[in-house]
């Protein structure tokens, strides 16, 4: 009997979330306006230290 609960909770919860999300489109859209450019900003420092990294690992290689 859990199993079909959780499908039919998780049925009740997806469409509460669409119907909101079409009543709040433009609140969304607000918050997607803020949180985008913060996501890249921190996508791209995750990026410089990961190739740093790399880099470093690379030029550490080379001289062994």
């Amino acid at each position: 009997m859990g199993k079909f609960m959780g499908i039919t909770i998780g049925a009740i919860f997806a469409f509460i979330g669409l119907v909101l999300l079409i009543a709040w489109w433009y609140e969304f859209l607000f918050v997607l306006r803020g949180a985008v450019p913060a996501i890249l900003i921190l996508g791209g420092v995750v990026a410089l230290f990961a190739g740093i990294s790399e880099l470093k690992d690379t030029l550490k290689s080379k001289k062994e």
